[in-house]
């Protein structure tokens, strides 16, 4: 007959004990370790369309092939993109929710809300900026007017008979085309829209003269000749639009109409390690020969910033918009 002592059953016990306290601490970090074994949600806070759908779409897709796991992108527009922020941010922390954001929604959107959902800083994890892109602004064919000296000397002709359409209230359209009200004297009437898609169908359909949006979203109807570009808002020529002139050139400064970013994020609280392989994956995509080329052809400059200079980015912008919202009469509500 076998006989086993206690102080054996003792020492097993303890072993047992000690080896599963150990693969119970291992288990985040191989969980992490196999970070994404899941689908990634790709939230958008935008309508499908233009340069945000368009930088969500071509990098998830890309992220779906690197990363060996769907990235489902998911459309949620409306009030300057805080509806779609707000949903991500009510997910999980976890790296399984990635959100697209723009330079107007995280340092705008401040400057007109007294409460938000979300601080730009501390309310995420910063993944990196993937694409900068000027606006171009654009007037419908039926508009007399072939550049911007043209649309000045039209509006003064007729003042308050000339609108503009935007994405909406503190959009930066409204931002660009209220300084140009000032330092020229004129009165374009503003026509806000829900999204940069149904702005430019409004544009389109003639309801409004003049609108301005990324290259992205205008390509297809500039060349189609259904919009007549007239001016860009960056240091120099489009390739895509060659005898497109700049803002300077028009005798207006850049500043007047601000470019936009596309970038990405995570809440606050996601591993920062998802988030540093998360933008070097980015970086890799946008400035990789296969999708380098199809941002170019948006109009779009492909970047890929480090979560850091996303950062960066933002507390530089925050003052500088808010001063752009106050002098063009924009109180925060």
């Amino acid at each position: 007959m076998n006989y086993i002592s206690s102080r054996t059953v003792l020492f097993a016990s303890t072993l047992l004990l000690a080896a599963t306290c150990q693969a119970q601490a291992q288990a985040p970090a191989k969980q992490q370790g196999a970070y994404p074994n899941r689908p990634i949600k790709l939230m958008v806070p935008y309508a499908p369309g233009a340069g945000a759908d368009f930088t969500a779409r071509t990098v998830g897709q890309k992220l779906s092939e690197t990363l060996g796991q769907p990235v489902v992108v998911e459309n949620r527009p409306g009030a300057n993109g805080i509806i779609g922020i707000d949903a991500a941010l009510k997910s999980p922390p976890d790296g399984y929710t990635l959100l697209l954001t723009s330079r107007d929604t995280m340092a705008m959107n401040p400057a007109l809300y007294k409460k938000l959902p979300y601080d730009p800083i501390s309310s995420f994890e910063h993944v990196g900026i993937a694409a900068w892109g000027p606006y171009v602004i654009v007037v419908h064919p039926k508009t007399p007017a072939t550049n911007l000296k043209e649309l000045v000397e039209l509006a003064k002709a007729k003042p308050r008979t000339l609108s503009y359409g935007s994405f909406g209230t503190g959009s930066f359209p409204q931002i660009g085309f209220e300084a140009l009200n000032g330092k020229m004297g004129i009165d374009l009437l503003h026509v806000p829209y829900k999204s940069a898609g149904l702005t430019i169908a409004g544009a389109l359909a003639g309801e409004v003269n003049v609108t301005a949006s990324s290259a992205a979203g205008l390509i297809g109807p500039i060349r189609a000749g259904k919009l007549r570009p007239i001016a860009i808002g960056s240091q120099r020529r489009s390739p895509l639009l060659p005898d497109v002139p700049t803002l300077e050139e028009s005798g207006v400064a850049e500043e007047i109409l601000p470019q936009v970013w596309f970038g990405f994020v995570l809440q606050a609280g996601a591993p920062k390690a998802i988030a540093n392989r998360l933008s070097s994956e980015i970086r890799s995509i946008v400035h990789s020969k296969e999708t380098a080329p199809r941002f170019i052809a948006m109009g779009l400059d492909p970047f890929g910033s480090t979560p850091e200079e996303m950062a960066e980015s933002l507390k530089r912008d925050l003052p500088r918009f808010r001063q752009a919202a106050k002098a063009i009469g924009i109180e925060p509500k």
